[in-house]
C-alpha cells in the first residue's frame, strides 16, 4: 500500500529540521504555498503534515511569524543514585536530574486526603479504604513544566505534621527527607517505568504535543522496617528527552 502523500512530506520535512539539516531551531520554514509548490501537492495536504509535526513537538505555528522549528530541548539523565542525599544540600532527585540549582526550581501544589483503591492498597500493601494523603505535583525548571507526579503516603504517617501542609513544598531533600523527619528511616526505593502517549492532561500540563511520548513511573519509599511509606504513581516525564540511567555491580 502506498504511503500517503502527508506522511511523505512530513518524513521529508523531518528530516530537513533535524539536526545538520537545513533548518536550525527558530528558523521559519517556508510558507504554506511555497510548500504546496515544492512537493506538488494540495494545500490540505501540507497542513496535515505539518499539524502532524507539531504534535510531535517539531514545529510550532506563531500568529504572524508563520511555522517555525521548535528549539530542541535538552536531555536529562536520571543516574540509579540520584536518590541518594549529600549532607548539607537542598537538592532534591528532581533538582539533581534536571542539574538545576534551588532558586531555579518551583513546584505547583495541590493536597488531597483520599482512601487507598485497590491498586493504591497494592502498592502500599495495605487494606484498601487506608487513608492516605494525596499530593499532585508539578515540577518547573526555570519556568518550563518538566514533570508531573501524585505522591501518596500514610496519613496515619503524616496527619498534624509539617509534611501534610502544602506550604513547606518544596521540601530539600525531597521525600526521603520528609520520612527522616517523622522518624523513619528510607532504606530502598523501587521504580518500575513504562512509556507511552501522553493523555491530554498530561500533554497541556508538560506542554508538549500529543505526539511526543512520555515516560510514566511508579516510585514506592521502603522503610527499613519493609513498610511502604510513600508511593508516587504515576511519575510523568516527557519521553525524548529522558535517560534513564542504570549501572548493575555484578560479583563473582
Amino acid at each position: 500500500m502506498a504511503q500517503p502523500e502527508y506522511l511523505r512530506i512530513a518524513a521529508d520535512l523531518r528530516r530537513r529540521i533535524a539536526p545538520g539539516g537545513e533548518f536550525e531551531p527558530g528558523d521559519r520554514i517556508p510558507t504554506l504555498p511555497d510548500l504546496c509548490a515544492h512537493y506538488a501537492v494540495s494545500e490540505i495536504t501540507v497542513r496535515n503534515a505539518i499539524r502532524l509535526l507539531v504534535g510531535e513537538g517539531l514545529l510550532e505555528s506563531r500568529a504572524r511569524a508563520g511555522t517555525l522549528v521548535r528549539k530542541r530541548p535538552a536531555i536529562h539523565r536520571m543516574p540509579a543514585d540520584r536518590y541518594r542525599q549529600t549532607p548539607g544540600t537542598r537538592s532534591t532527585p528532581y533538582t539533581k536530574d534536571q542539574g538545576i540549582s534551588w532558586s531555579e526550581y518551583r513546584l505547583d501544589k495541590k493536597f488531597e486526603r483520599v482512601q487507598a483503591d485497590a491498586k493504591l492498597a497494592a502498592l502500599f500493601e495495605c487494606e484498601a479504604g487506608e487513608r492516605l494523603l494525596a499530593r499532585h505535583f508539578v515540577f518547573y525548571d526555570n519556568d518550563q513544566p518538566t514533570q508531573m507526579s501524585t505522591s501518596y503516603v500514610l496519613w496515619s504517617d503524616v496527619g498534624s505534621t509539617p509534611v501534610a501542609d502544602p506550604i513547606n513544598e518544596p521540601w530539600p531533600g525531597g521525600t526521603r527527607a520528609q520520612m527522616s523527619s517523622l522518624g523513619i528511616r528510607v532504606t530502598e526505593i523501587s521504580e518500575s517505568f513504562q512509556a507511552g502517549m501522553p493523555t491530554e492532561v498530561e500533554a497541556g500540563t508538560l506542554r508538549i504535543g500529543s505526539g511526543v511520548p512520555v515516560l510514566r513511573y511508579t516510585r514506592r519509599h521502603i522503610a527499613d522496617t519493609g513498610r511502604v511509606v510513600e508511593v508516587a504513581h504515576p511519575i510523568v516525564r516527557r519521553g525524548d528527552t529522558t535517560i534513564v540511567d542504570f549501572r548493575i555491580r555484578l560479583e563473582d
